[in-house]
């Protein structure tokens, strides 16, 4: 595993200097008190995605023609730094994951043992971005630049009450899979799109502190890059460990949503 963050670090007094909003709000509602932004002199998601993939690679001692899955994002050129766009732009970030997979004829229950994949599309202007589209007329207009539709909108009560019911289902329909209970589970690594949604889920499945990993607090969102990144921090802090079985799961727009059970 690799990761890279970019250098910048902004933390939620900046955003106070900009929008109208402050430290404790943020905490409260997200759990977030920095995250990273890129430096457009230096950072693109092509070398950001590198810098993590060349890590693991070290790691690996394997080829790069070998395999390879990585998560990169740049999420702040898109936000809206101002009071409008507030509720969006103090949740995500920037930063790239990255993990190197290869086949095994390990047949003692190794590696990835299931995955899980869902998606409803009735919710899925809940969270997205309405311009542009493909389907217009006109893909890019003047007017669509004017308005808000090409910002991220992001209903946060529908998400937080979708995303709690789903992170569970999912996670349990993982378990099941395998014949393995909450309990089984060493470590769970969601999508860290709001602490106060791994908080809940974490509550209601009975896990331990010790059996969640959240980084969100320093990270914010990455959005695809999210679980590579906890997974990179997590094994560097000595909470990943060999054997350990790992359960990943996600929740994003679509809405979508997803697990995988992992023994390391």
């Amino acid at each position: 595993m690799g990761h890279y963050l970019p250098d910048r670090v902004v933390t939620n007094f900046d955003l106070e200097k900009v929008m109208d909003t402050s430290d404790q709000w943020i905490k409260e509602r997200t759990g977030i008190s920095e995250r990273r932004f890129f430096d457009p002199e230096k950072d693109t998601v092509a070398n950001m995605a590198a810098r993590a993939s060349n890590l693991a690679l070290k790691q690996s001692g394997i080829d790069i023609k070998d395999i390879l899955v990585v998560g990169a994002e740049i999420q702040s050129s898109a936000l809206e730094m101002n009071d409008r766009g507030r509720s969006v732009s103090v949740i995500f970030a920037d930063g790239a994951g990255a993990l190197i997979l290869q086949a095994t004829d390990d047949s003692d229950n190794q590696g990835i043992l299931s995955t899980h994949l869902h998606a409803d599309g009735r919710f899925a202007e809940e969270l997205y971005v309405r311009d542009p589209g493909s389907s217009r007329k006109e893909r890019l207009t003047k007017e669509m630049i004017d308005d808000v539709g090409i910002r991220a909108h992001m209903n946060g009560n529908v998400v937080f009450k979708h995303a709690v019911v789903k992170f569970q289902e999912v996670i349990h329909e993982a378990l099941e899979a395998n014949q393995l209970k909450i309990d089984d589970i060493d470590l769970l690594i969601p999508h860290q799109a709001n602490l106060r949604i791994n908080q809940f889920v974490q509550k209601q499945l009975g896990l331990g502190d010790d059996q969640v990993f959240n980084n969100i607090m320093h990270c914010g969102n990455t959005t695809a890059a999210s679980i590579p990144i906890a997974m990179c921090e997590a094994w560097d802090e000595g909470r990943l460990k060999p054997d350990d079985l790992l359960c990943i799961a996600a929740f994003g727009s679509g809405f979508t949503w997803a697990s995988a059970l992992i023994k390391f």
